[in-house]
């Protein structure tokens, strides 16, 4: 049983040492635990550091590509190393390393495929009240959205089988907290979550910059992933907005012709009118999606099949 803990770092030379050394490097139920840090096109010493740390691995983005794809590529290296567990972290030491194996114990007794570490947010004394509520509300939205019980859904502090692993497709560039949920919730991974402890604050974050960029993107990521899984529940709710709003102009006009003769009211028939071809266009809309949500499950199948094509050649290649 191999596990190895991915580090996404950017400019992390002055935090990544702390973070290393709360890796414990003996964990009863694991064989191995090797360190493998993703450099997402640091300026700094980042990489140096790593290797005078003696990680076991470093994997280098030329440029800085973004948290979501830098953990995609961290997942892929780390499938091809053989892991049986992942273990993601944060490079800033936000996270107890301490408590990996509490993180793994889910998946190590079989219980869970996709293990997140709840930072109980409530009582983290840096986050502001407006943080706490952002977190509070948006794990609440993505639990419903992804029908799978996670406190915090953005939590980074987080561990997967190498099944889950495989299943997982990361098209997001901003983060793959929210993704991953919501993508394990609709592939039918079994979902966790466990108590983590986090240590005291280093840095500022990087992803919550400022409240409104913060809420936008995240937002635009739920609903574009909302809308891939389920794009024909998403635009029938757009259809019958657009339709009922269209039915009201429409019975205002005809009320005030068999009132009034209707003189004067015929832009509420126009209006209507649009709303409505609005509405069923929406629906046909929801139509097509649906029939490419099928084939968008036929590629992700095809893709699952040839990555594990390509993991048992190289595990055959090695032996």
């Amino acid at each position: 049983m191999k596990l190895i803990v991915q580090i996404p770092c950017y400019n992390e030379e002055k935090t990544l040492p702390q973070t290393v050394a709360d890796i414990p490097r003996q964990i009863e139920g694991v064989d191995e635990v090797e360190i493998l840090v993703i450099d997402d096109g640091s300026t700094d010493r980042t990489v140096e550091v790593a290797r005078e740390l003696g990680v076991d691995h470093i994997v280098r983005n030329k440029i800085n590509m973004g948290l979501a794809r830098t953990f995609r590529k961290g997942l892929d290296a780390c499938l091809h190393l053989g892991a049986d567990i992942i273990v993601n972290t944060d490079g800033d030491n936000q996270y107890a390393g301490a408590d990996i194996p509490k993180l793994i114990q889910p998946i190590l007794e079989g219980r869970a495929e996709m293990v997140i570490g709840d930072r109980q947010t409530s009582k983290i004394k840096h986050f502001s009240k407006v943080k706490k509520f952002l977190q509070w509300l948006g794990s609440g939205v993505v639990r419903k959205l992804a029908g799978v019980w996670v406190p915090d859904a953005v939590s980074g502090f987080r561990a997967f089988s190498r099944e889950a692993a495989i299943k997982l497709n990361i098209v997001s560039s901003f983060s793959y907290t929210i993704e991953t949920v919501i993508q394990a919730g609709k592939k039918d991974i079994a979902v966790t979550s466990v108590p983590v402890r986090t240590n005291p604050k280093t840095r500022e974050s990087r992803l919550f910059t400022s409240i409104p960029k913060f809420i936008e993107r995240q937002l635009s990521t739920i609903i574009r992933m909302y809308a891939m899984y389920q794009p024909m529940r998403v635009f029938f709710y757009i259809g019958t907005f657009l339709s009922v709003l269209g039915l009201i102009p429409i019975i205002r006009f005809i009320y005030f012709y068999f009132t009034t003769g209707g003189a004067g009211h015929i832009q509420s028939l126009v209006l209507g009118g649009v709303l409505l071809m609005m509405g069923f266009i929406a629906y046909l809309i929801g139509l097509v999606a649906d029939l490419i949500g099928f084939n968008r499950q036929l590629i992700e199948m095809t893709l699952e099949k040839v990555r594990r094509m390509e993991l048992e050649q190289e595990i055959t290649r090695n032996e």
